[in-house]
C-alpha cells in the first residue's frame, strides 16, 4: 500500500471500525477484539506513513475540487505527523484502558462508547493530514459532533447539561468565529492551502490581518483560550476514558494543533510578526496559563483539577507557536506529544483509582499510595511531567519553550512559565506526598487494591512512555527541525 493511500486508510480505518462496532454490539468480546484490532491497524497505517514520509517522499493527495483553490485535501507535513501518531498510538492503550474501565463500572451504552470513540479518531486523522483549512474545518466539525454522545454518556442531567456545554461553546465558537475567518483567507489569498511561509503576506494589511488572528485564536476553542474554555471542566462529567479522549488523544491536540497550523502555514512566521495583535494574544495565553493554575490549586476534585490543568498547558502550545523562532516551534510540537503522555497517564489513574475505590476527591486520597502503589507510581511521574522535571517529557518541551523564550528576549513568557511551573509543583506535590505518606481517612477504610489489570496496563505503559521520551526524544526532534525550517 502507497503512503498516499495509507493516508486515505488512516480514516477509513476507524471508520469501518465503526461499523464493525455496532455490528458486534450484542458479543461484547468480539466488539472489543474489533476496537483493538481497528485501533492496532490505525498505528501501523499511521507508521507506514511516517516511514515514506522520513523517506524524503512527498504524500499528498485531492479528493474533491469545489473550486479553484478551494478542496477537500490531505497532506503530510511534520506536524501533521506528530499529531497522528499521538492520537493514534494512544488510541491503541486507551481501548485496553476503556475495556478495563467500562466492564469494572459497569457502564452502560458501551457498544454506541466504543463506536464514537472510533469516529472521532478518524476525524482526528483528517484533521492531522488536511491540506487546508477547509478540509480541516470539516473533520473539526466531525470531532466535535462524535464525541458529544461520549460526554453525555451516562444519561443523567448533569451529564446532558456538560455536554449541552460542550457542544454549544465548541460549535458556537467554531461557525461564529472560526467559519468567517477561513471564508476571509480565502477572499484575501484566493487559497485555503497551508503552505510554508504562509498565504497572506501581501495580500492582507496588519490592521485586518490583527481581526484575522482574533477570529481564528478564539474560533479554534478546542484550544481552550480563555475566555472559551469552560467546555473542558464541563465535559468532565463523561467516562474517564473519554477524559483521555478530551485531554490526550485527539479533542484539545486538534485545538492547538489548528492554532499552530494556522500560525504558520496561513499566516506564515514573518508576516505574522508583524501583526501587533500577536502580542495580545501572548498575553491572553499567558493570562489563561496563570488563572487556569490558579483555579486548579483550589479544586477538591481530582478530574476537574486535571481539567484546569490542561487548559493551562494548553496555552503553552498557543504561546510557542506564536513566539515564532526556531527553538519555540519545535517546543510546540514537542509539547503536544508531551502534554498527551503526562496527561493521559494522569486520568488513567484517577480512573483506576476510581474503579477500584470510588474515590474522587483529594482528601480521600490521603495513604492510597499503599494500597495502589502501581496507579500512583504512575500519578507521580504524570505529575512531575507536567511540573517539567527531569527524567519525564514535559521538561523536554519546556526546556524548548523556554530557549525560544529567551532567544526572543520575551521575559514575560519566561515569567508565565516559572510562574506555572510554581503552581503545577504546588497543586500537583501535596496530592503525591499525601497519597504515599498520609493516613487513610476514618476508622473504616474501604479494603480495596489495584484497578484491573487492563488499566493497571495502560497507565504504566503510559507511565513508562513518559520517562522513554526524556532519553529517545531524538527522532521527533529532528522531524520537527523541518518544521522549524519552514520545510515539508
Amino acid at each position: 500500500m502507497s503512503a498516499t493511500y495509507a493516508v486515505l486508510f488512516s480514516i477509513l480505518i476507524p471508520l469501518i471500525g465503526a461499523v464493525l462496532i455496532g455490528l458486534t454490539g450484542k458479543r461484547p468480546n468480539l466488539r472489543e477484539a474489533v476496537t483493538i484490532v481497528t485501533s492496532v491497524l490505525l498505528f501501523l497505517t499511521v507508521l507506514q506513513v511516517l516511514s515514506a514520509f522520513q523517506a524524503g517522499e512527498t504524500i499528498e493527495i485531492e479528493l474533491v475540487t469545489l473550486f479553484s483553490g478551494l478542496s477537500i485535501a490531505f497532506h503530510v507535513e511534520p506536524l501533521s505527523m506528530v499529531f497522528a501518531m499521538v492520537a493514534s498510538g494512544l488510541w491503541v492503550i486507551t481501548s485496553v484502558y476503556a475495556i478495563g474501565y467500562m466492564r469494572g463500572n459497569q457502564e452502560k451504552y458501551q457498544t454506541r462508547f466504543y463506536a464514537c470513540f472510533a469516529i472521532a479518531l478518524a476525524a482526528a486523522m483528517g484533521i492531522a493530514f488536511s491540506a487546508n483549512l477547509l478540509t480541516l474545518f470539516i473533520f473539526y466539525e466531525v470531532l466535535s459532533l462524535s464525541t458529544y454522545p461520549l460526554v453525555a454518556h451516562k444519561g443523567d442531567q448533569k451529564a446532558r447539561s456538560g455536554a449541552r456545554t460542550y457542544l454549544t461553546i465548541l460549535m458556537g465558537t467554531s461557525i461564529v468565529f472560526m467559519l468567517p475567518a477561513i471564508v476571509w483567507v480565502y477572499a484575501a489569498a484566493g487559497t485555503l492551502d497551508f503552505v510554508p511561509g504562509g498565504v497572506l503576506a501581501g495580500r492582507m494589511d496588519t490592521a485586518a490581518a490583527t481581526i484575522l488572528l482574533l477570529l481564528f485564536v478564539f474560533g479554534v476553542a478546542k484550544a481552550a483560550v480563555m475566555p472559551f474554555h469552560r467546555w473542558l471542566p464541563a465535559a468532565m462529567v463523561a467516562p474517564t476514558p473519554v477524559s483521555a479522549l478530551l485531554h490526550a488523544v485527539a479533542v484539545v491536540k486538534a485545538g492547538v494543533f489548528t492554532v499552530t497550523k494556522v500560525a504558520l502555514y496561513t499566516f506564515g512566521p514573518e508576516f505574522l510578526a508583524e501583526v501587533p495583535v500577536r502580542d495580545f494574544v501572548i498575553f491572553m495565553a499567558g493570562f489563561t496559563v496563570v488563572a487556569a493554575s490558579v483555579v486548579a490549586l483550589m479544586q477538591t476534585n481530582l478530574k476537574r483539577l486535571l481539567a484546569y490543568s490542561t487548559v493551562a498547558q494548553l496555552s503553552y502550545v498557543v504561546i510557542a507557536a506564536l513566539v515564532l523562532v526556531p527553538f519555540s516551534k519545535i517546543g510546540a510540537a514537542l509539547h503536544i506529544a508531551a502534554h498527551a503522555l503526562g496527561k493521559i497517564t494522569l486520568f488513567f489513574t484517577a480512573g483506576a483509582i476510581y474503579t477500584a475505590s470510588k474515590k474522587a476527591e483529594l482528601p480521600q486520597l490521603h495513604g492510597i499510595g499503599k494500597r495502589m502503589p502501581w496507579t500512583m507510581a504512575a500519578f507521580t511521574i504524570g505529575a512531575l511531567s507536567m511540573i517539567g522535571v527531569p527524567p519525564t517529557a514535559g521538561f523536554v518541551s519546556k526546556w524548548y519553550i523556554f530557549g525560544g523564550s529567551f532567544e526572543l528576549g520575551n521575559y514575560y513568557v519566561v515569567i508565565v512559565l516559572m510562574l506555572s511551573t510554581v503552581l503545577n509543583a504546588a497543586y500537583f506535590l501535596p496530592i503525591i506526598f499525601n497519597a504515599w505518606f498520609g493516613r487513610e481517612q476514618g476508622e473504616n477504610p474501604v479494603q480495596h487494591g489495584e484497578a484491573p489489570w487492563n488499566m493497571v496496563l495502560a497507565l504504566s505503559l503510559t507511565a513508562a512512555m513518559t520517562v522513554l521520551f526524556f532519553f529517545f526524544n531524538g527522532p521527533l526532534i529532528d522531524l520537527e527541525y523541518q518544521l522549524a525550517g519552514g520545510g515539508q
